[in-house]
């Protein structure tokens, strides 16, 4: 059965996501094209014929983004986050003139992290963090912007409202609208993927969850204690997701749902409030393996494998196998890394140019911070080994990566060194 997928954006980023998604044949895109972002919330009436919600920019998901929380629809949105906002400083960077500029984001704090991490003048900045009202109003951004120009108090807008740039540069003020790195598209497209093959997953209509705590070096009764709190956090859980759940063992409950479990999982992929609650409340590392299963049988196999990948990655994950047996995860777990930081580091440190040191962030995003060898930056980069070689030399000479361990691709040959960001 085709999923419907309504991708809300202008034309050419709806375009970029239509070809990313070509390949899947169970995923029919329906395109809701705009020229300004207020029009979302008209397209936004007519998509509800749709399984699935797609935001290409920020500002527009703002506009519908009460009715998408009332109704509880699955969306995802491209994440307007800190690599956003220094690609788009990189493309100001050649303008030798721009020393003041007035910017619009949704979260200042991402704006002045990444001015301090770069060591640019914070008060050359003149920031309109439009995450803070109540309803986005475009007039109220194009408003800042212009009384900022006509004040004399700027050379140049940087904006995240294409519609702001054409209004802009209407009346001829310099003004750029933010870049969306491909990166960013790429890690939407995982979110949706992953959202969908959840979805499908529902028609295992039995869902077994195993929720273990780490009892290394635990008294018995603090051991107690940790479970009667776990308990009640799983107590308000079951309610919210109409499951239910029984000890196991000392240090373990399994719980029994159906659908609400997982609709839960779909609705909060990157961030696992279940996951987040355990850990800040009991102050221990705590697995949760989910399996599903068209028998309860068969879900709790999987619940079992699930479990068995928490503690293969380490402590404090939670996976999901679902009833095709594939593993899903780690949910609510995404491996962070100070992108800000490693541009410097790249610049200075490395000596690497812009345009390197920009593909090394996506290189690091696209493996989700993960070990890479020399042979993965030559597949990345589509350059030779020994080119690769020279660019590994130049951070480990650097200290911006260090070796982490061995590979060994192949039964004969020598192994290959791994490295990970010195971090």
């Amino acid at each position: 059965m085709s999923v419907k997928v309504a991708v809300f954006g202008r034309q050419e980023t709806v375009s970029k996501i239509e070809n990313l998604l070509h390949t899947e044949r169970d995923t029919e895109i329906v395109p809701f094209v705009y020229e300004n972002e207020s029009e979302t919330v008209e397209l936004f009436e007519k998509a509800f014929m749709c399984d699935f919600y797609l935001f290409t920019e920020k500002i527009s998901y703002q506009f519908v983004k009460k009715k998408i929380e009332k109704k509880k629809l699955p969306a995802v949105q491209v994440p307007y986050d800190d690599q956003v906002f220094l690609t788009s400083l990189y493309h100001l960077k050649g303008k030798q003139d721009v020393k003041r500029i007035s910017v619009d984001y949704h979260d200042e704090q991402i704006v002045q992290r990444v001015l301090q991490d770069v060591n640019l003048p914070k008060n050359q900045f003149f920031i309109y963090d439009y995450g803070l009202e109540l309803e986005v109003s475009l007039e109220s951004i194009l408003s800042h912007h212009l009384k900022l120009w006509q004040e004399g108090k700027i050379d140049y807008v940087l904006t995240s409202a294409p519609s702001v740039e054409k209004e802009l540069k209407a009346q001829n003020i310099p003004v750029i609208a933010m870049t969306i790195p491909a990166i960013n598209l790429m890690q939407t497209i995982d979110e949706l993927k992953t959202k969908i093959k959840l979805s499908q997953s529902t028609g295992a209509q039995v869902v077994t969850g195993y929720i273990e705590l780490e009892q290394t070096g635990k008294k018995n009764e603090e051991l107690e204690s940790k479970m009667e709190k776990l308990s009640e956090i799983l107590t308000e859980f079951c309610k919210k997701t109409d499951a239910a759940f029984f000890p196991t063992a000392s240090n373990q409950y399994v719980l029994f749902g159906t659908k609400a479990v997982i609709k839960h999982l779909t609705n909060h992929y990157r961030d696992y409030p279940l996951l987040r609650e355990i850990k800040a409340t009991l102050e221990c590392p705590v697995n949760i393996g989910y399996g599903l299963g068209l028998t309860a049988k068969q879900s709790e196999v999987h619940a079992k494998l699930a479990l068995a990948a928490c503690k293969e990655s380490g402590s404090g994950h939670c996976f999901i196998i679902n009833e095709r047996q594939e593993k899903i995860g780690p949910i609510g777990v995404k491996k962070e890394f100070d992108a800000s930081k490693l541009y410097q580091d790249l610049i200075h440190k490395a000596r690497l140019n812009n345009e390197l040191s920009y593909n090394f962030i996506d290189f690091i995003r696209s493996r989700n911070n993960e070990p890479f060898s020399s042979n993965d930056i030559a597949k990345f980069y589509n350059v030779t080994k020994r080119s690769a070689e020279r660019t590994v030399n130049k951070l480990l000479s650097g200290n911006v990566i260090k070796v982490s361990g061995e590979e060994r691709p192949y039964q004969k040959g020598r192994p290959r060194k791994l490295f990970t960001l010195n971090q």
